[in-house]
């Protein structure tokens, strides 16, 4: 509980220091026009309150990943605790703060040309389509799983003939039905559906959070949360996964996240203010990382400890949807726990349809089509779902979700060292972005090289060693990249 209590604090108390520091280092100014009244379309570029915008945000950027990610990180042992704590202080609040804050002082650019600002025209042209995929990978992921979760529940007449021998008629259904409110959600203006919805799902969101961490407070005789005492890795198999990248990966949204980076600049386009980026952007991830941290800490009580929690994932096959339901109907009640799981497909769908929202936002700064004609929203939004539908269906959602998770640290390796070089050209301390980016480039050099997804090199003296020599040339790479775009 110790270990817990000073991570929860230390989370808490770096809004007002770190996140102040930060504000003073890209200096914002409340007399600067925002995007919302210089480039005001009523369809993306519209002003809205900063409560709404802040919940909008949370609930863009957490969706399922600091309850998923959060409990299945948790295996790893109480060393999760700390990678939340200081991941979401140093690397993804930071992270959320800056990209946001670069976004909102031009005119609510897109991540990738913000990208190809900093680092040139062909890694401008590479995150184009990187973030694209990575919109529609997400858009997938989280259209599934609801998906799922709901069919799982409901009981359509049996019928003779289906298009795919794996695929249930009450499935159909369901992404049906989803798949029309994420057309709706992506097309319309953002205050006719995500503005009015998203804030309730948000409050949803803490409820859901502030429910469990009072079992915990309460309840501490029958839930111990296990204290940090090593950097030990509890996993079942810690030869298969190692802390390191592994644990970086599985706890993405809650520590650093590359999706939140293209979410930013969708509420920079409705914020009324830059006083507000610190409580929207910096904020938002925050809470985000407490509700990461609550939902790791009943992860490893609920079960007695890490052992527990290992067999508990191996038992329901490493559903985290079912880890979910079995946690909160003993701790909350059927009827809470009804509510919880409700509240769990609604995060889930409304991540889902912001990131295809975004892609579409990609595409149109990408070939410069106005978005204010319905007609051109539709054109550029129906491929997007098509390729998403076909992955659907063409992939294991395993398969997916292990893409997605290094394809989302990737993209935050690229997001750090753009801040890195935003940093150095405005001669602001280069350690704040450059430490972070060094970090997770080795992160995600060393997965490419350990992970089975991938390479899957079993001798891992030889997998950390090349994942220190790719982590060297993207260094390299970066510095020279910057210095001729600088000279352009």
């Amino acid at each position: 509980m110790i270990t817990f209590l000073i991570c929860l604090v230390a989370l808490v108390v770096s809004y007002f220091t770190y996140g102040k520091y930060l504000e003073r280092t890209c200096e914002i100014n409340p007399a600067n026009p925002v995007p919302s009244q210089t480039m005001y379309d009523g369809v993306d570029y519209l002003p809205m309150p900063r409560w709404k915008v802040f919940l909008i945000q949370l609930l863009n950027i957490a969706g399922l990943g600091p309850i998923f990610g959060a409990l299945l990180g948790a295996a790893y042992g109480p060393v999760a605790f700390l990678w939340i704590t200081l991941g979401g202080i140093f690397m993804g609040a930071m992270h959320d703060f800056v990209a946001g804050v670069i976004s909102l002082k031009n005119n609510g650019l897109s991540l990738p040309e913000i990208i190809g600002k900093y680092l040139g025209n062909g890694t401008r042209m590479f995150m184009r389509l990187f973030s694209v995929f990575l919109m529609v990978l997400v858009g997938a992921v989280f259209m599934s799983q609801p998906a799922e979760l709901i069919a799982s529940n409901i009981s359509l007449p049996s019928l003779e003939v289906t298009a795919f021998d794996d695929v249930t008629w009450e499935l159909f259904a369901v992404l049906a039905v989803i798949l029309i409110y994420y057309i709706l959600a992506t097309l319309l203006p953002i205050d006719k559906i995500i503005g009015r919805f998203y804030p309730v799902f948000g409050v949803a969101l803490l409820i859901m959070a502030l429910s469990i961490l009072f079992v915990l407070l309460t309840q501490s005789d029958i839930y111990p949360i296990p204290e940090l005492t090593s950097l030990s890795n509890g996993i079942a198999d810690p030869k298969k996964f190692p802390i390191v990248p592994m644990l970086f990966t599985t706890i993405a949204c809650g520590a650093l996240s590359g999706f939140h980076a293209t979410q930013s600049p969708m509420m920079a386009r409705c914020m009324t203010s830059e006083k507000q980026a610190r409580g929207i952007f910096y904020g938002a991830m925050i809470a985000e990382s407490i509700i990461a941290l609550i939902w790791a800490a009943i992860g490893m009580a609920f079960w007695g400890g890490v052992e527990g929690l290992n067999a508990a994932i191996a038992e329901y096959g490493g559903s985290a949807a079912k880890l979910v339901d079995v946690i909160t109907e003993t701790t909350l009640g059927t009827v809470v726990s009804a509510c919880v799981l409700l509240g769990v497909v609604g995060c889930a769908v409304t991540s889902g349809d912001t990131a295809f929202r975004c892609a579409r936002l990609i595409v149109s700064d990408m070939f410069g089509i106005s978005q204010k004609g319905l007609f051109k929203r539709v054109l550029v939004s129906l491929p997007l779902f098509a390729i998403a539908l076909f992955i659907i269906f063409a992939l294991p959602f395993q398969t997916i979700w292990s893409y997605f998770a290094w394809c989302n640290q990737t993209l935050a390796v690229v997001t750090l060292w753009c801040i890195t070089v935003y940093l150095f050209r405005n001669k602001k301390p280069v350690l704040i972005g450059a430490v972070p980016a060094l970090i997770m480039t080795y992160v995600c050099s060393s997965y490419i090289f350990i992970s089975p997804m991938m390479f899957g090199m079993e001798n891992r003296a030889l997998a950390y060693i090349s994942g220190g020599v790719l982590t060297l040339v993207v260094t390299v790479a970066v510095y020279l990249k910057s210095k001729k775009v600088k000279r352009n």
